[in-house]
């Protein structure tokens, strides 16, 4: 894929003043969606496990004029979210949350999985979604606007050899998206958003522990398959921007022309 957005503004938005939260922020598309909210003039925080990779993703958009900073934090971990989550509000407030934290692991056939290392991955892929809705809702709600992105995956709607936990987790997390989306229109909460981003197959570093998996048709792909984070990135930027509350509650796609319209994205390749 010799395409690239890195760098380019290709969207009209300003999110000066904004304050946006990125989980799983040290890597793949946490951190180009860091990278793309800072670029937009958002104050980004990152959060995630490893303090040295989320610091040089915060140190390079830093270095780029951005304003970052990050702190660690485990979402599966309530303990771990509320104590961050308070040091956040206590300095300022969250205007944007971006839940990416996943993982794909065990990639093993339901028979044969370690349930133990499923379980683990549960807590995030799909308590970690909670834990950030429950965390900032409330925050959003309070202030009357806010928009929360919840990561997901074309495996939440299918069933993928190998991807037990990854299928059931992003088809829950899907589900969180509607719901919470439901609830809050119900509420009488307008101007408060959760939308979800189905991105396809991204170039990162999951997709290199997929490839060496060699379970099932997604690890087999040709690399020029996957788009680069950074088109992901631009993704969860324009869901955080006025025309993300046209697919609120939804899944917005950018595997489809479209999409990657909308998006100011190259189209897909003929052929």
């Amino acid at each position: 894929m010799s395409q690239s957005v890195e760098g380019l503004s290709l969207q009209p938005l300003n999110f000066s003043g904004r304050r946006a939260v990125i989980t799983g922020a040290g890597g793949g598309i946490g951190a180009a969606a860091s990278r793309a909210l800072a670029k937009y003039g958002a104050s980004v925080v990152l959060l995630g496990r490893t303090e040295a990779r989320l610091e040089e993703v915060a140190a390079g958009i830093r270095r780029s004029g951005g304003d970052a900073t990050s702190a660690v934090c485990d979402v599966g971990d309530w303990d771990s979210l509320q104590r961050t989550k308070e040091a956040l509000f206590s300095t300022g407030r969250v205007d944007l949350w971006v839940n990416n934290a996943g993982s794909v692991a065990p990639q093993a056939l339901t028979w044969e999985v370690d349930v133990v290392e499923w379980a683990a991955s549960v807590q995030t892929n799909l308590l970690g979604v909670l834990h950030g809705l429950r965390a900032v809702l409330p925050h959003m709600i309070a202030r009357g606007a806010g928009t929360v992105v919840n990561l997901s995956s074309g495996a939440a709607n299918g069933a993928v050899p190998g991807w037990s936990q990854y299928c059931a987790t992003k088809a829950g997390a899907q589900r969180l998206t509607a719901v919470a989306h439901r609830e809050l229109r119900e509420a009488g909460h307008d101007d408060v958003h959760v939308v979800g981003l189905s991105p396809g197959t991204v170039a990162t570093p999951m997709m290199e522990s997929i490839r060496r998996a060699d379970i099932n048709a997604v690890s087999r792909l040709d690399p020029t398959a996957h788009i680069p984070a950074a088109w992901a990135g631009e993704a969860v930027a324009f869901l955080c921007g006025p025309a993300g509350r046209e697919f609120a509650g939804t899944d917005f796609s950018i595997k489809t022309n479209d999409g990657r319209a909308r998006v100011g994205l190259p189209g897909l390749l003929a052929g």
